[in-house]
């Protein structure tokens, strides 16, 4: 059960696309990339806002696009889409706004509102389902542009730029409900962002498209432990790690633990810099509490930094100067103490 597209889309400006990708059931992927790099172009193709100049997207054996021969028109393509800025009707309420795809394909109101105030529930607004997108906050019509984006049971779910309208104080809490959605969801969700904080918590897999092409493919962890580029090292400039939150404490997959000065319960992610991770030669006196062993196992120039791959439980990536390379003898092999303070720490749950 597979979302399979070979998207090959090229324009009068001159630019190219050329993109294999996959998405499986239950996986969220994101296409991560600079301005005009062409992850917006892939997006549209698979909602069939752009046709193909060459190759084929499929859904599960159903093909969708395959030039010259076949287009299947956007509104019978079985996806769902949630663009930047929402969207939403502005002369309909929220529970129309959710009920317009069933009533759309067929389902008479009554059916088309039961399964509308069931989503709005589902994304914990059933007590907005009258209010007019106007009176909604960012958070709020951002879940509304997913419960209607879900309404339909699409196979597919394309997120442009989810969480871009959104300001700084909001866009944590709203990140987290997010992941919790598309976990639920169950289906096959491409996602595009900016982002790197996003696209770390909410993709099991990331894309980086430069220059109309794949230039990484992986994990978020394998993909911020290793950038190949420099677009791809500044994007991912952070440390991510999984784990299981008790309180204060979190027991990380990958074996070990960190304290967090924000206590919460459950499956979590953890981001931090690189910066933010100190080293020493002895084991460090004073206020951090995350201290744990670590073996350097290369180390390799990051712009102005040296950018130290420590391995430990937890494994991380740790930027300092040329002269604390100097000043702690940073070789391979070096065995040394990493510390990160608990307010370091930017958690989320999974």
């Amino acid at each position: 059960m597979t979302l399979h597209a070979d998207i090959e889309l090229s324009r009068v400006s001159g630019f190219t696309l050329r993109l294999p990708l996959t998405v499986e059931t239950g996986e969220v992927v994101a296409l991560l990339g600079p301005n005009g790099a062409g992850k917006t172009t892939a997006l549209r193709a698979v909602a069939g806002l752009l046709r193909l100049t060459g190759g084929r997207i499929a859904v599960d054996g159903t093909t969708w696009d395959a030039p010259p021969d076949h287009f299947t028109p956007p509104a019978k393509r079985t996806c769902g889409v949630v663009f930047q800025d929402y969207l939403l009707f502005e002369h309909m309420s929220a529970l129309d706004n959710v009920a317009f795809g069933p009533r759309a394909r067929g389902a008479d109101r009554r059916t088309a509102d039961r399964r509308a105030r069931e989503l709005l529930a589902e994304v914990g607004l059933a007590d907005r389902a009258d209010a007019s997108p106007r009176a909604l906050s960012g958070g709020q019509a951002q879940r509304v542009a997913l419960a209607r984006a879900l309404a339909t049971t699409p196979d597919v779910l394309l997120l442009d730029e989810p969480l871009a309208a959104l300001d700084a104080g909001t866009r944590a809490s709203v990140r987290s409900r997010l992941r919790h959605h598309l976990n639920a969801y169950g289906g096959r969700t491409l996602l595009v962002t900016h982002d790197p904080l996003d696209a770390m918590v909410l993709a099991d897999r990331l894309i980086i498209v430069e220059d109309g092409g794949i230039v990484q493919e992986g994990s978020p962890g394998d993909v911020a432990a290793r950038p190949r580029t420099d677009y791809v090292a500044r994007l991912v400039g952070l440390n991510l790690l999984r784990g299981d939150a008790d309180g204060d404490r979190i027991r990380l997959d990958g074996g070990g633990e960190l304290i967090s000065a924000e206590p919460t319960t459950g499956p979590v992610h953890i981001v931090f810099p690189p910066s933010a991770v100190a080293l020493h030669r002895e084991h460090p006196q004073g206020s951090p509490r995350n201290v744990w062993p670590v073996t350097v196992a290369g180390l390799e120039q990051h712009a102005a930094v040296i950018r130290v791959h420590a391995e430990g439980r937890p494994s991380v990536v740790v930027d300092v100067t040329a002269v604390a390379v100097a000043e702690l003898d940073l070789v391979p092999g070096a065995r040394l103490w990493a510390s990160l303070k608990a307010t370091e720490l930017t958690i989320s749950a999974r």
